[in-house]
């Protein structure tokens, strides 16, 4: 039976030592020691509201470990459900219809690389990436994958193996001007070379 190993953290000694308990119930979910967030493969916070120190708490993790969170909350905003995101937290779970086995499945889920979230915010989070997309990245000639239209036509073009004189025939651009493109999206993505840029954006789905 697969192990999956996950990191707890109640923001009060009750929420804590439920969540481990609820963790515990499963056979294949093993609880990491509290001082050894590194060695799991998720973390499940549970906390009333999303104050100054959870977020911050959010961010460490975010840049020390780099796992998935599973967020369990009473209440949340939109403004916070974004921090959360910034956050790499991947699941919200409401609070007061938390169950052994709705935890289970968002683990699972989570691990997979997949999420989990209410129905209201996923919506309020379709409607902020309108809004990103309509005021911000549109007005600038760019799209979601925060690149433009030409820097797409370039990598695309790149990923069929054309070199730079052939994409500036078939984009009818010079060769400097296709230059330029690739090297402002490089140093702007902080990538070493064209091969890297082609390699991120396949990765990113940008391309």
């Amino acid at each position: 039976m697969e192990q999956f190993r996950v990191a707890v953290q109640g923001t009060d000694p009750l929420s804590h030592e439920g969540l481990i308990s609820l963790v515990r119930s499963r056979p294949d979910f093993t609880v990491v020691p509290g001082n050894r967030p590194d060695k799991a493969q998720v973390k499940v916070v549970s906390t009333e509201r999303l104050t100054v120190d959870v977020i911050t708490t959010l961010r460490r993790l975010a840049a020390e470990v780099g796992v998935p969170v599973v967020l369990i909350v009473s209440e949340i905003t939109e403004s916070e459900l974004l921090v959360a995101v910034e956050c790499r937290v991947v699941a919200i779970l409401p609070r007061p219809s938390i169950t052994a086995d709705l935890l289970e499945h968002t683990i699972k889920a989570a691990v997979a690389g997949g999420g989990v979230m209410p129905p209201n915010l996923v919506g309020e989070l379709l409607r902020h990436i309108e809004r990103l997309q309509n005021d911000i990245l549109v007005p600038n000639g760019l799209n979601i994958s925060g690149l433009t239209s030409r820097e797409v036509d370039v990598l695309r073009l790149t990923a069929e193996g054309l070199d730079t004189a052939e994409i500036a025939h078939k984009l009818s651009y010079s060769q400097r001007t296709v230059k330029n493109i690739v090297h402002g999206l490089t140093r702007r993505l902080n990538l070493r070379n064209r091969s890297h840029a082609v390699a991120y954006a396949l990765r990113s789905g940008m391309i």
